[in-house]
């Protein structure tokens, strides 16, 4: 099944807050990671997908060298596989203001890696040491589209 059709991308808010922390897993344990995403809520990088309710969300900023990077993109486990963080990849690339956008995932997260694969995201480098065991693998795409805003 693919809800993409209906779902809606928008610019987090401070009301959308509590909902988004609801859906990482992470937020929870860790007080920095709620801190962060509500930097980036505030910070207006922080967009989200919905269809009657949030079902995911994604922050975008430029602190990868000066490039657009997707630091976050979370998906509701119930939601996943349906479209979701597709839709809300190419919506940070319709709006990255630089000519190439960055993401990372683990080695371990091989959904993440197809989805990169299939939106056509090429590999940039490997990172070790984040998460003991598991190293971060880096890519990028290149948005001619935004390449004369540099």
């Amino acid at each position: 099944m693919n809800l993409s059709a209906g779902i809606m991308i928008r610019p987090a808010t401070t009301s959308d807050l509590a909902e988004i922390l609801q859906i990482n897993p992470l937020a929870e344990p860790s007080r920095k990671r709620r801190e962060s995403i509500q930097s980036a809520v505030t910070a207006g990088s922080c967009h989200i997908a919905e269809k009657e309710k949030i079902l995911g969300f994604t922050v975008l900023d430029y602190s990868f060298y000066g490039n657009g990077f997707v630091s976050l993109l979370v998906v509701r486990p119930d939601f996943r596989r349906q479209g979701v963080a597709s839709e809300l990849l190419k919506h940070m690339e319709s709006i990255c203001t630089t000519g190439k956008l960055y993401t990372s995932t683990n080695e371990s997260n091989m959904p993440m890696q197809a989805l990169l694969e299939k939106l056509g995201y090429l590999p940039s480098g490997i990172i070790y040491g984040l998460d003991e065991g598991d190293p971060e693998l880096v890519f990028h795409k290149i948005l001619k589209r935004n390449t004369e805003r540099e």
